[in-house]
């Protein structure tokens, strides 16, 4: 036995008693005629005590430790003198009769602390190493808890948990597909899947009629903090239910995750946005509402009194920042600078002061009374003290979105995002179809097998700009941590679908012939919903990014940089997979 405990795991109740450790040697200090090891394991860090007047030669082979070397050492529990209230195992220490040295180890390059000097790249290529951090170790914990819930959860709703392939062919429509060629069939090529969808449809067919699976999924997509090329999603389905069933259902699946795992006990209902009410005040189908600062549209107020860009503009709108007024001239222009950044793309920004006697001091004054200026003001119901930005354009939907990520940018400055907070929310209503103008046809918002509202569905043959998709999205802090919809199952309807995203009949039935056959014996009515297991674990830990709740995950350019993947393939593989690299420049 390497261990009769571990490293986290000792307290007062266990003084006097003789243990084993194993683990790592994070840290060594000389004091004297001391010698104090901290030992790290998985579970936490215990101190070790070496006293050269005890034994003179353990403690010189204690001094010759060096940092991640694997040691085992037999003691006795100690209460220690000096306490650390910041481990779990603070208050006792191991006084050593025996080291083993099980293995030496090389200076790792960066520290193994919580806050570490390797930068990401260097962490990435040895991410064996950074996994070794609390911080990080700690992130996939709370993934491994989360998966537990998760299944407890449907498990309790008569969920049963189904395997789906992972190769599948290739359905063009949205993100690109991995793919992977077939040795035995040449010339022909598996994908790896973006979701389970056609599978989980075909399940409810087969009369599974609750499903799901935590699954993994893949999308050669270019990366971004949120997103991943291969991601985890908790990938659900039923039959016989309506929209209001699976939000329900799912509604109470987050409420039961933010009670199991942080405690946080949420009995009112979520609040339900229209996907046009969304873009409209927050311009993102992913407002963040943990604060206020809504849309103001001021085209009536601003527009026509000589100022040229606000004359000429299709949108003019702008968000009061409460108490912001203070912000100096340089805080502005950095301000108008990050608007006018190219991700974000506005030409520029207009800001007024609310004075302390209620008068408004803009950046426009000589274009505008004070009386319009009022009217400005009143529109937002601003008070003295708040800061009102202004954003145009000749693009409706274009400005809205600058308009959020100004928004976004000054709840970050204000303070207004607080990562222990979370207010979630769906968002509802979204338009089935948007107009792709590079190809001059309609896409699907989601995915061509969403069902139409039904009060909508005679408007497919006029005016299919306007039809409203039965789908749903669950948004917490601005994120999107899951999705869904209502499914047709009516091979007619698929089909009037099909052919609206501008598919011939020979590629619809080529591609997709399986699910409309299967259709034609006897679909029921069904829905479902898939989470982001990576975005649910990283709001609950609080990143920025979810790369560190995924133990091995790609860098932002798709890489592993840890085993150099991806790699050119040997003459010989290439060859027996009859295929040959011609690289364009």
């Amino acid at each position: 036995m390497y261990r009769t405990h571990t490293c986290g795991e000792l307290r007062l109740s266990d003084v006097n008693k003789q243990v084993t450790l194993a683990g790592w040697v994070q840290r060594t200090r000389k004091m004297g005629g001391m010698t104090f090891v901290d030992l790290r394991d998985r579970y936490g860090v215990t101190q070790l005590v070496f006293d050269e007047e005890t034994n003179a030669s353990l403690c010189e082979q204690a001094n010759k430790l060096g940092r991640e070397f694997v040691v085992q050492v037999v003691g006795c529990v100690n209460e220690r003198y000096n306490k650390n209230t910041h481990i779990s195992t603070g208050d006792i220490e191991i006084i050593v009769s025996e080291l083993n040295v099980l293995n030496v180890a090389n200076t790792p390059p960066f520290t193994i602390e919580d806050n570490t000097d390797g930068g990401d790249d260097i962490r990435m290529k040895y991410r064996y190493l950074d996994l070794r951090r609390a911080s990080v170790r700690s992130n996939l914990e709370l993934r491994h808890k989360m998966t537990i819930e998760v299944r407890k959860y449907l498990d309790e709703l008569g969920f049963l948990e189904v395997e789906t392939p992972i190769l599948i062919g290739s359905t063009p429509e949205g993100a690109r597909d991995f793919v992977v060629p077939s040795r035995m069939n040449p010339g022909q090529f598996y994908a790896l899947p973006q979701s389970p969808q056609l599978f989980k449809q075909l399940l409810m067919v087969s009369s599974f009629d609750r499903y799901f699976q935590i699954a993994k999924c893949f999308r050669d997509e270019d990366l971004r903090a949120d997103r991943q090329p291969e991601f985890t999603q908790i990938d659900c389905e039923m039959s016989f239910v309506d929209q209001e069933d699976v939000i329900n259902t799912f509604e109470g699946m987050a409420k039961h995750l933010f009670k199991s795992i942080r405690g946080i006990e949420i009995t009112e209902a979520f609040q339900r946005i229209p996907w046009a009410d969304a873009m409209k005040y927050y311009g993102s189908d992913k407002p963040d509402l943990r604060f206020d600062m809504k849309f103001m549209e001021l085209m009536n107020v601003m527009k026509g009194h000589g100022f040229p860009v606000f004359d000429s503009a299709d949108y003019i709108g702008g968000i009061c920042a409460k108490g912001a007024a203070s912000y100096t001239r340089k805080q502005l222009d950095a301000l108008t600078e990050f608007v006018k950044r190219p991700q974000i793309g506005a030409k520029g920004m207009v800001y007024a002061r609310i004075e302390a006697d209620g008068t408004v001091k803009s950046s426009v004054d000589k274009f505008y009374s004070q009386e319009v200026l009022q009217n400005m003001k009143e529109a937002f119901g601003a008070e003295a003290g708040d800061l009102i930005l202004i954003l145009s354009g000749d693009d409706a939907m274009k400005t809205r979105k600058q308009l959020c990520e100004l928004r976004l940018e000054m709840g970050t400055q204000l303070g207004l995002r607080d990562k222990n907070m979370f207010v979630c929310l769906w968002v509802v209503d979204f338009p089935l179809f948007e107009w792709d103008e590079e190809t001059g046809r309609y896409m699907a918002m989601h995915h061509p097998f969403t069902s139409p509202k039904p009060e909508d569905i005679h408007l497919l043959d006029t005016d299919p700009g306007a039809v409203r998709a039965n789908a749903y999205d669950m948004v917490i802090n601005g994120v999107e941590v899951g999705g869904g919809s209502i499914r047709i199952y009516d091979s007619e309807l698929q089909n009037k679908m099909f052919k609206l995203l501008g598919f011939t009949e020979e590629r619809a039935q080529e591609q997709f012939g399986f699910l409309m056959d299967a259709f034609k014996f006897g679909a029921p009515p069904h829905g479902g919903l898939a989470y982001g297991l990576d975005r649910w674990v990283s709001l609950f830990a609080g990143l920025d990014s979810i790369r560190d709740c995924i133990a091995f995950p790609k860098n932002n350019s798709g890489r592993d940089v840890m085993t150099d993947a991806p790699a050119p393939l040997d003459s010989s593989q290439l060859e027996e997979l009859n295929l040959i690299v011609d690289i364009k420049e």
